[in-house]
């Protein structure tokens, strides 16, 4: 089976320079609605879903290959090479950031910029740095998901989401995390937020654009900061937006900032 298969993938456009989206943990391409379309006169614009999200092939699932970030990005490289991308823009986001920052050390010569919207390289505390969550309240946090994936998923959508004044936006992501196969989504869900990828970051040579978010609780401004001092040259952009996904609560905004950047 083809990455394209594989991972539903969906090109628009018909300009020679891609532009590849990838959405965070318990989502899928649809989050990407109120984004991508405004690039696709410019770029041919790429969407896809994770193996396990969306309507990928799940039989595709393999708990070994997916037991690290590695494994998603080895999935993006070789979507990016089916397509022949070469000096692309990726925008990747949430855990998607990290997986591109992956994907670019892997192959360097596919993606030529990144856009890292809510990236984080770690999620627990250590020493000096600030992830945001103690290890025990990862803990907590995984043996809540994996006791009761809808309750977690009706608790924490709304928060992750932040906008309480729109409720329809911590409903529907809400219903994407409930739509995702339980068993994948805890397993996904450990990878994320267990993994250390701060030492991946100095190795980045792609132009990089971080997207912070305000009043994000998964990743917070100091970790964006700490994010855009480690790699080099980067651009660090505070939105207006709160929250964690501007994608969907402020898709114009997003797209300012990425045509500024591109």
């Amino acid at each position: 089976m083809t990455a394209l298969v594989r991972n539903h993938v969906h090109v628009k456009g018909s300009r020679q320079r891609a532009m590849i989206f990838a959405h965070g943990f318990g989502c899928d391409q649809n989050m990407w609605r109120l984004v991508a379309p405004a690039f696709e006169d410019e770029f041919k614009t790429v969407l896809f879903d994770h193996v396990g999200a969306g309507h990928s092939d799940l039989k595709a699932y393999d708990s070994v290959k997916y037991a690290s970030l590695s494994g998603y990005a080895d999935d993006l490289v070789e979507i990016c090479r089916e397509l022949a991308i070469t000096e692309g823009v990726f925008v990747g986001h949430s855990v998607s950031a990290m997986i591109g920052v992956l994907a670019s050390i892997k192959a360097p010569e596919i993606f030529e910029s990144l856009v890292l919207v809510g990236p984080s390289p770690r999620y627990i505390n250590d020493n000096d740095y600030v992830g945001g969550f103690t290890a025990d309240e990862i803990d907590e946090l995984l043996e809540t998901l994996d006791d009761n994936h809808m309750g977690w998923s009706a608790a924490m959508a709304p928060a992750i989401m932040g906008n309480a004044d729109r409720p329809e936006l911590g409903n529907e992501l809400a219903s994407s995390f409930c739509r995702t196969d339980p068993a994948i989504a805890k397993a996904f869900a450990r990878v994320t937020f267990t993994s250390d990828n701060r030492a991946d970051l100095p190795r980045i040579t792609a132009r990089t654009l971080i997207l912070q978010c305000r009043d994000d609780i998964i990743a917070s401004e100091e970790v964006g900061k700490f994010v855009h001092e480690q790699v080099a040259e980067s651009q660090l952009i505070f939105l207006d937006a709160t929250g964690h996904c501007p994608n969907l609560s402020a898709p114009a905004e997003v797209i300012a900032a990425i045509r500024k950047f591109v």
